[in-house]
């Protein structure tokens, strides 16, 4: 129980240091080198990122509190979905600036991560709805 609330607190700070350092990076560096709606989903990828990071600390917390060991998978479930959802965003919105071509698959991670963070919240519902209350 322990070592499992650690490690999600431990990828929730990677997580919220490494969006502070992309949010830094899209407004003081890609601002005057991205086309606007490459810069759009790069900002989208950086929010996204924020928010379900602060997901993920609220999820470990719950799994500390209630001891309800499906919450560390949610918490797995989340980071898969960040990864996904804002990695794909992040790649997509960089490419023109790296001078790579990604595959059409790379864009199919998007919705993906969007449905893992869209379950993890689902998941967090009905494990609430289960905890028993006096």
């Amino acid at each position: 129980m322990q070592a499992k609330f650690k490690i999600l607190i431990l990828i929730t700070t990677i997580l919220g240091a490494s969006a502070v350092m992309m949010g830094a990076f899209g407004s003081h560096y890609l601002a005057e080198r991205l086309p606007a709606k490459s810069l759009s989903a790069f900002k989208t990828a950086v929010n996204y990122q924020f928010y379900h990071t602060l997901a993920l600390f609220c999820t470990a917390l719950l799994y500390r509190i209630y001891r309800i060991k499906g919450l560390f998978y949610v918490g797995l479930f989340f980071v898969g979905g960040i990864l996904l959802f804002s990695g794909s965003l992040y790649l997509l919105s960089l490419q023109s600036l790296l001078g790579v071509n990604l595959p059409k698959v790379v864009g199919l991670l998007t919705p993906l991560g969007g449905l893992a963070l869209m379950g993890s919240w689902a998941a967090i519902f009905f494990t609430v709805i289960g905890i028993k209350t006096k």
